[in-house]
């Protein structure tokens, strides 16, 4: 049986794109499965009776360590912002190439404190900085130092004791760049090392409230309850930042999209489905509805998508139960075909995640594929011809080329970075000043300037001629003809258009990172969780790969 990939102008629509869940192919999974022989250890814990002062953590195999350098300092109440632009936080992190010695700690307790405008070293590879969840953080406290374990529902509201407020990498700040590491096997994957920052000081939130709990009622303090630390993850409040990352970088999107595309095709292939890996598939898809159920937002958006992909599910399990036969050839093929007619985008994109869980076979080699080297494909085929340009639109950017961006609605829009917030946002040109600060990412309105200009230059003329005359278009140019090789680089929809959801763009960047909760708080940022319900560091050699569907709330 012939089966394609499926058509990127219905993949990367922003409604599809944003309907799109953690899979086996996600970071969090995969930097897991990647450090589970790794040896994990805590080297350094010296903290006062309040919480504060230096923890040091680390993942070791043979010659290579890893170590998480954590600084927890006294925090007023009326100083913890969780804004980019704040200055202060309950806690900084930095991700230490090898050993720390006693100079590097430090030299990095004068610095990582100070985030932003701190200076690191190559031999620093992610910075990070969190503040905590209060209430959550001082029930816990307070119950394990009278000998309690934490109310469950009470947490399973939250779901972190700490939230990070950023996470960087790949040369910022002085951080070490791409280039020294690259070339190491365990971090090729996507964001392996922000993953491995984050699950750290997951466990740091953990020792620290035990710490403090027994420095309180040392005679009657308990520790936190494994189980419950399991259910614990890492909280994040995540903004625009992540948009323009997916429109900046149509190569590693392709590489991401492609891989998922590969493997739900490769899964879609398999003519005869063993027992066991539809026993999993249908295992993990129940337990899974207790991750929906427990899923907690104010959003009407969200909780209207939530209510759609329970009833959808819901309607799926019945289906497998009472009319389908895994016996039957190509049964994954089949299951797809019915969930595309019967069921929406939602659970669509839900159960096309599901359906890679049996399969490492198809999945691992994918994630090795996850990461490209942007620069290969940088450089503009100039000896080519506006003829062969104007056909790669025709074909890749049909859809563009029918908007009318004479209207208003069309047109709305303007990306743009906001001196004061350091961060980027999005306004209404008609409404508000600012629009001669936009930023380059109105790509459907770019792509429409540029078939315009070719439509008016003579078809054998080449790409160098018509560059020299109209220089403003060489980034479209480029992207058009990374287009071409890269099928899933573009997202086929007006990003400056009134009907924007900006969501739809943050959550298909976070579903790659792993997250299973999205908590949207507008149409512009939402809260997440990582690593809920995920192994214990020192669990790393025993766990389940299918951890994620095991939390407790």
């Amino acid at each position: 049986m012939k089966i394609e990939l499926r058509d990127p102008k219905v993949v990367m629509k922003l409604s599809r794109l944003g309907s799109f869940h953690q899979s086996k192919l996600s970071f969090l999974r995969s930097f897991l499965k990647e450090f589970k022989k790794w040896e994990y250890k805590r080297d350094l814990f010296e903290l006062n009776e309040s919480g504060y002062g230096t923890a040091v953590y680390s993942l070791k195999k043979d010659l290579r360590i890893y170590s998480l350098i954590c600084f927890a300092n006294e925090l007023k109440e009326n100083e913890r912002s969780d804004r980019v632009i704040a200055t202060k936080w309950d806690a900084a992190f930095a991700l230490y190439d090898g050993i720390p010695t006693k100079h590097d700690i430090e030299r990095l307790r004068l610095e990582v404190p100070k985030q932003e405008i701190g200076r690191m070293s190559c031999k620093e590879l992610t910075l990070s900085r969190a503040n905590k969840s209060i209430r959550i953080f001082d029930h816990v406290v307070e119950n394990l130092s009278q000998g309690k374990q934490p109310d469950i529902k009470l947490l399973s509201k939250v779901g972190y004791l700490y939230r990070t407020t950023a996470v960087y990498g790949s040369g910022k700040f002085g951080l070490a760049d791409r280039f020294r590491i690259k070339n190491r096997k365990e971090i090729h994957g996507p964001f392996r090392l922000e993953m491995m920052l984050v699950y750290l000081v997951r466990q740091f939130t953990f020792d620290q409230v035990n710490h403090i709990a027994k420095n309180k009622n040392p005679k009657k303090a308990v520790i936190l309850d494994a189980n419950i630390s399991r259910n614990l993850g890492i909280g994040n409040s995540t903004g625009l930042g992540m948009a323009p990352f997916i429109v900046n970088h149509p190569t590693l999107l392709n590489s991401w999209i492609l891989s998922r595309e590969t493997a739900l095709k490769n899964v879609r292939k398999i003519k005869f489905v063993e027992k066991k890996d539809s026993d999993l598939f249908i295992n993990c898809l129940k337990k899974s509805i207790k991750n929906i159920t427990s899923w907690n937002t104010d959003s009407e958006f969200q909780i209207k998508k939530i209510q759609s992909l329970l009833t959808d599910l819901n309607k799926f399990i019945q289906f497998i139960e009472d009319d389908f036969d895994f016996s039957k050839e190509f049964a994954f093929n089949i299951i797809y075909l019915w969930i595309e007619k019967n069921l929406e985008e939602e659970c669509i994109e839900y159960v096309v995640s599901m359906m890679m869980e049996p399969y490492d076979n198809i999945v691992n080699p994918l994630i090795n594929e996850m990461s490209v080297e942007e620069e290969k494909y940088f450089n503009i085929p100039t000896h080519r011809t506006v003829e062969e340009l104007k056909q790669i639109l025709e074909k890749k950017y049909s859809e563009m080329l029918k908007i009318d961006f004479s209207q208003k609605e069309n047109n709305q829009n303007f990306w743009f970075i906001s001196k004061n917030k350091e961060e980027p946002r999005l306004s209404n040109r008609f409404k508000e000043k600012g629009a001669e600060l936009e930023q380059p990412l109105a790509i459907a309105r770019d792509i429409k300037d540029l078939y315009t200009a070719l439509s008016v230059s003579k078809n054998r003329s080449t790409i160098d001629k018509f560059l020299a005359n109209n220089n403003d278009l060489r980034h479209t140019v480029r992207r058009a003809f990374i287009a071409e090789k890269f099928p899933y680089s573009e997202i086929q929809d007006n990003i400056i258009g009134h009907s924007l959801m900006p969501i739809d763009m943050l959550r298909l960047k976070l579903s790659f990172f792993g997250v299973l909760k999205f908590d949207p708080k507008s149409d512009k940022w939402l809260r997440i969780n990582m690593f809920q319900g995920a192994p214990l560091p020192e669990e790393l050699n025993t766990h389940n790969d299918q951890w994620i569907y095991n939390s407790l709330n």
